[in-house]
């Protein structure tokens, strides 16, 4: 795992300096603590920086940029590719030399053999920058997930990328400014769907998405895997409960012992759950020696506390067991490295607990660790997926065959009923979206439905953002994608419909994101063995019923039955909790509460005119006196706001 950059010579601009490529990589240094490098190539019109953080190969032989035999071909990359021993007996065979035992080396002799195309040989997660001297080509590359992140930007004549963002605003031609458009969606989706990022003129490559600058042409974004249109493997029938279950199983298996490759120690974040024990059931089978495994909890609050559940499983498995006590206090002092780590704010409180977790990961002496994010969004493993299954098969299509005057008519008169119960704001708005003929889902977290961001505006920002596209537009967009590439989309598929908007937004740019930048803020890479693509593929394939039982009411069925003969019952059957933070609550305290509102109140963006201030004061008091839970809320408003602190008054080059 490592943290990359670059810059590359538009047509008529300046020469790259390779110092300034220098600087941008050596903001990143704890995405690569042990090795840092640059590439410049002769005429100075391309430059990529490196820094490594040793997984693979310890020895000198990884360092990057890495080239081929003969310098033509340079790349530095960030990831992990599990299958690359694989293909390397195929890549000697046809002529290619090793230096290394790096999975680096084989991405290049790869690209070599097939060009671009070499990224469907790929298992694994990655982003990389690649540069073909003969063809003067410049390949940029996100694995399909989104678990490795890619930023890139156009300023002074060069086109820029790295890991992070901080390390584009290292370069002075960068200025960091709030793009409002993009605003919109955060206060949705508590992240940014990509291309956009909050910083205006910065991009993120797409998961899933390469893309590619050919001499002196335009760049090309081109998506080389969709997440949609798979089907069962030839001999899996979905009639056949138990094959699918045992074939599951064997996937995973194969993906935890896939992803155990590395010459460091390896561990488990563990809560306790269904995912991260069954991850730890199957590594355990394959280590010579007890797993590192480690959880959290927090003081006096024994209903967010999964320690017990996770102790449990420990014990289970032998683990060699590490826990975490947070504290409220905590949270105020973690803040300022935590915003520094995201970049861009990720309106998640688990990134708390994630954050200094990872520092007690690494403190333990563990560089590598396994997670379980992506289980419950490809087999159903949220209550809401459930209940929106349901709502799609019992009431929503009937509804939309209403004539829309006598929708608009019943969510008219249905909406200041609604208003007066915050804990209704759900239905509220799905009244709304029916009456409009918009999608029943729109994501797996809702932060601000649309009457209620728009309540936190001034009017002037209203006005200025109405005409950027909703949060409903975009979900339109993705599931019409979804149903020209999923014929199966209708009918007993529902379930991978709403995955896939999941799989676009959510995962990729708010959870898959967390995990990375929480983790590799202390120099530790985690691993998703969940998101293995044939994993992924399987689950968008299966119908609804193997992802919530035959009576729709059993998440993670499919799961379930493959767990049943590695796990206790009490594991497998334990109601979803998911990695919460009782922070909530804390906002309700001194002295969280006072130090959320002032952050809020003082914040530049309320000087820029964004929020309307007493909207906000009368939030944070409804919320002090228990009218309403409105932490979420409040704590995507105090992230955001210390995220312009941070950023926005710093400007370029800090």
């Amino acid at each position: 795992m490592c943290g990359i950059c670059g810059a590359l010579a538009l047509p008529g601009g300046p020469d790259i300096d390779p110092e300034v490529v220098v600087r941008m990589r050596d903001t990143m240094p704890h995405r690569g603590p042990d090795d840092a490098g640059v590439f410049v190539a002769p005429d100075r019109r391309v430059a990529m920086g490196h820094r490594r953080l040793s997984i693979v190969d310890l020895s000198p032989a990884g360092h990057g940029p890495m080239a081929n035999e003969d310098g033509t071909v340079w790349i530095s990359y960030n990831g992990e590719v599990y299958n690359h021993a694989a293909l390397r007996p195929g890549l000697e065979a046809a002529g290619h030399v090793y230096r290394s035992r790096t999975d680096t080396e084989t991405l290049l002799h790869l690209y070599e053999e097939y060009g671009v195309a070499m990224l469907d040989a790929l298992r694994g997660m990655f982003a990389f920058s690649l540069w073909d001297a003969r063809r003067r080509r410049l390949v940029l590359a996100r694995d399909r997930l989104g678990i490795k992140p890619l930023y890139y930007t156009t300023a002074g004549g060069q086109f820029l990328w790295a890991s992070e963002i901080k390390g584009l605003l290292a370069h002075p031609q960068v200025s960091a400014d709030i793009d409002e458009e993009a605003l919109r969606h955060y206060l949705t989706f508590a992240a940014v769907p990509p291309p956009a990022t909050l910083f205006r003129g910065i991009r993120k490559l797409a998961a899933g998405h390469v893309l590619v600058i050919e001499g002196d042409r335009e760049p090309v974004v081109k998506r080389w895997w969709m997440p949609a249109g798979h089907v069962l493997p030839d001999g899996l029938s979905a009639d056949d409960e138990q094959a699918v279950a045992e074939y599951f199983r064997n996937l995973l298996r194969s993906a935890v012992v896939e992803q155990t490759m590395a010459d460091v120690p390896h561990g488990v974040l563990l809560s306790g759950g269904l995912d991260s024990s069954l991850i730890l059931a199957l590594l355990s089978a394959q280590l010579d020696q007890p797993a590192h495994t480690f959880s959290v909890g927090f003081e006096n609050d024994p209903h967010f506390d999964e320690r017990a559940y996770a102790a449990r499983v420990a014990r289970q498995f032998d683990a060699d067991h590490h826990e975490l006590v947070l504290k409220p206090t905590e949270v105020m002092t973690a803040v300022p490295e935590l915003i520094y780590g995201q970049d861009e704010p990720l309106a998640d409180w688990v990134c708390l607990p994630l954050q200094l977790l990872s520092r007690l990961v690494r403190q333990s002496g563990v560089v590598v660790i396994q997670v379980g994010e992506g289980s419950d969004e490809l087999f159903a493993g949220y209550p809401r997926y459930r209940r929106y299954v349901s709502i799609q098969r019992h009431w929503w299509r009937k509804y939309l065959r209403l004539p829309a005057p006598v929708r608009r008519a019943i969510a008219a008169a249905a909406d200041p009923l609604l208003a007066r119960v915050p804990r209704l704001r759900e239905p509220r708005d799905l009244l709304r979206r029916a009456a409009r003929g918009e999608p029943l889902f729109l994501s797996g977290a809702i932060v601000n439905w649309e009457p209620e961001k728009a309540a936190l505006l001034t009017a002037d920002a209203r006005e200025r953002l109405q005409h950027a596209p909703s949060s409903a537009e975009l979900a339109m967009r993705n599931l019409a994608q979804f149903a020209a590439d999923a014929p199966q989309a209708n009918g007993d598929h529902f379930a991978s419909a709403l995955a896939y908007q999941d799989l676009m937004v959510r995962l990729p740019e708010l959870l898959l994101m967390r995990v990375d930048k929480m983790t590799m803020l202390s120099s530790v890479e985690a691993r998703v063995p969940f998101l293995d693509h044939r994993i992924v593929e399987l689950g968008m394939a299966l119908p609804d019923r193997l992802k919530l039982g035959p009576d729709g009411k059993r998440t993670k069925h499919i799961v379930k039955r493959a767990a049943a003969p590695l796990l206790d019952a009490r594991v497998i059957d334990r109601p979803k909790k998911g990695f919460d933070v009782p922070l909530s609550d804390w906002l309700r305290c001194e002295p969280l509460r006072s130090w959320g509102e002032h952050t809020v109140l003082k914040s530049r963006l309320m000087d820029r005119g964004i929020f309307d201030p007493e909207r906000v004061c009368a939030l944070f008091r409804s919320h002090q006196e228990g009218k309403a839970d409105h932490g979420i809320r409040l704590w995507t408003l105090i992230n955001l706001c210390s995220w312009a602190q941070r950023w926005l008054d710093a400007g370029a080059g800090s």
